[in-house]
C-alpha cells in the first residue's frame, strides 16, 4: 500500500474509534432469532410528507427504523403505539405485522432509515389486510 493510502486508512481508522469511545452505547442491542440461507441487509430512506402514512404490512426480515427528521408514529399488531423523534429507534421481527406508520405530524415532513435483515429475493413488504 503506498504511503500515502497507509496514512489515509490510519487516520479514518483513528477517526472511527474516536467515535466509538465517545459513543454513549448501543443504540439498540439484542440478539436475532436463526437466520434463513443467503441473509442480505437492505438500508432505505424513508421520507413522509405531512400526515403521510402507509397501509398495514408485514416485512420478510428483521427491521431497524432509525427518525433523522421529524416524528413517526410506529406500531405492531398487538403493541402500542409509539411517536419516535430524532435519534430514536423502532425493531419489528419478521412476525410483526405492521399496522401503523405514519408521519405524526400534519405540517412537517419526516424522514427515517429503515434497516432490514431478510432472505435474498424475498419482497421488501407484504400487504396484509
Amino acid at each position: 500500500m503506498k504511503p500515502v493510502k497507509q496514512a489515509a486508512a490510519f487516520f479514518l481508522l483513528l477517526g472511527l474509534s474516536t467515535l466509538c469511545l465517545a459513543a454513549d452505547g448501543p443504540l439498540m442491542n439484542f440478539p436475532l432469532s436463526v437466520m434463513p440461507d443467503n441473509p442480505e441487509i437492505l438500508v432505505l430512506e424513508i421520507n413522509l410528507a405531512p400526515g403521510q402514512e402507509s397501509q398495514p404490512h408485514r416485512h420478510n426480515g428483521h427491521v431497524f427504523v432509525y427518525v433523522l427528521e421529524g416524528k413517526i408514529n410506529m406500531q405492531v399488531a398487538g403493541e402500542e403505539m409509539v411517536t419516535l423523534s430524532p435519534g430514536e429507534m423502532f425493531y419489528e421481527n419478521p412476525d410483526n405485522i405492521h399496522a401503523v406508520s405514519q408521519n405524526a405530524s400534519d405540517t412537517e415532513p419526516a424522514k427515517f432509515l429503515v434497516h432490514i435483515i431478510k432472505t435474498i429475493g424475498m419482497p421488501v413488504s407484504t400487504p396484509v389486510n
